[in-house]
């Protein structure tokens, strides 16, 4: 079995791997070596081992490295690029960084043997068979935190019961955000002595710093105009944002900064930007006395620091279907949220904020328009949302002491 499922991935890559450098080779082939289990440097000796698979999840594995004893060796293994810059720069000295290797046994052990982790934390859960077979087969521990598991991942794995049951034979506490997720858990057969319920710890993620000489470029440019957000965008949505920017006035009433979600879109974003008629200033280029209409976010490790910045904040992949991105980030500003309809990659998060009427649901870019268009005229009304936000947020927090308090004394005892 286990040579027939390294075969089909192999033979995946392979199908995939020229596609993916083709599109994304600038960010994909310095990383290779990671995925093959290399690393760069000297390791770090026997850590508990921190996989989180990108952004969202690289900033929960932080928070939970900044509250895990401080004599504890870390590491934490991303899967994208921006996910292990993220963490990079999250954690700083408390961590070292490396890639997740691809799921095959080649990559697995070279990786293993050269870091000998000690213990394994799975931030909301990424699991891989072959890597937590050989995870096993050196006895360490595995944890998962800030769980979730979703109703399409639920609904696979209920149609293999026997798999399911291996796969999540594997893990020994299960941190879960809700308890949808526990009952889930449950159904599928894990026992419910190795499952607690901890909640959302992106809801203790702390604020980001704010960066003076950044704020200053971003200020200058507004040039006392309202600052509007359109963060983590996705393909199809830029011409949707840069619509509704149109319809609130455009860069005559407020400056917009767009933040694709992904590196790669930068240059299509910019060249959308063009063909709607702005005139574009890349964050790259940004000088103090540049006055566009849109600034390009063509940078990293930036946007959640920005929000506070932002007289309204519009969180992407939401109107398209892609399943939305964390709202927690402008939230915890008190900076008014906008989303469109697909957030079901957040249904527990997208639900309390509707029912605490803390964010602005909008439909299409007309919706969006109309929201931008009330930082030039009913501010109260955003300030208003922005505090209701602000107050959820603080509202939720305490999950971090709740996940130590369930997996910790299985992970203190492997990293004597």
């Amino acid at each position: 079995m286990w040579i027939l499922y390294q075969t089909a991935l192999a033979l995946a890559l392979v199908v995939a791997g020229p596609v993916l450098l083709l599109r994304r080779g600038r960010h994909y082939l310095p990383t290779l070596r990671g995925r093959l289990g290399g690393y760069e440097g000297e390791p770090v000796a026997g850590p508990l081992w921190i996989h989180a698979v990108s952004v969202g999840e690289a900033r929960v594995g932080a928070t939970m490295a900044r509250a895990l004893p401080a004599d504890w060796p870390l590491l934490i293994t991303t899967v994208t690029p921006t996910g292990k810059q993220q963490a990079a720069a999250l954690s700083g000295d408390r961590a070292a960084t490396a890639y997740l290797p691809f799921d095959l046994s080649f990559a697995i052990r070279r990786f293993l043997d050269r870091f000998s982790p000690r213990a394994v934390m799975l931030v909301e859960g990424d699991y891989w068979p072959l890597m937590l077979r050989h995870v096993r087969s050196r006895r360490l521990p595995i944890v998962v935190v800030n769980g979730r598991l979703g109703e399409r991942s639920f609904s696979r794995l209920r149609r293999f019961p026997r798999f399911a049951r291996s796969l999540l034979g594997s893990i020994d506490r299960f941190a879960m955000q809700t308890g949808e997720d526990r009952d889930r858990l449950l159904a599928l057969g894990v026992e419910a002595e190795r499952i607690s319920v901890t909640g959302n710890l992106k809801f203790d993620a702390p604020v980001p710093s704010p960066v003076p000489e950044v704020e200053a470029l971003f200020e200058a440019a507004a040039a006392g105009r309202p600052m509007l957000l359109a963060g983590s965008t996705m393909p199809g949505e830029e011409e949707l944002v840069l619509d509704a920017f149109a319809r609130a006035g455009g860069g005559g009433n407020s400056l917009l900064v767009l933040a694709p979600r992904h590196p790669e879109r930068w240059r299509e974003a910019g060249a959308l930007v063009g063909e709607a008629g702005f005139d574009l200033a890349l964050r790259s280029e940004l000088t103090h006395d540049a006055r566009p209409d849109v600034v390009l976010l063509d940078s990293l490790g930036e946007l959640a620091a920005l929000y506070r910045l932002a007289a309204a904040a519009f969180v992407g992949g939401t109107l398209v279907p892609t399943g939305g991105h964390n709202p927690l980030e402008p939230a915890v500003h008190g900076v008014a949220v906008a989303v469109g309809p697909s957030m079901h990659n957040f249904r527990h998060m997208a639900r309390v904020f509707d029912e605490a009427a803390a964010w602005q649901r909008v439909a299409d870019a007309a919706a969006l328009g109309e929201f931008f268009a009330r930082a030039r005229g009913d501010t109260s009304t955003l300030k208003a949302l922005g505090a209701k936000g602000r107050a959820l947020v603080a509202a939720n927090r305490g999950a971090v002491q709740r996940t130590l308090e369930v997996v910790e004394p299985l992970l203190a005892e492997a990293m004597k």
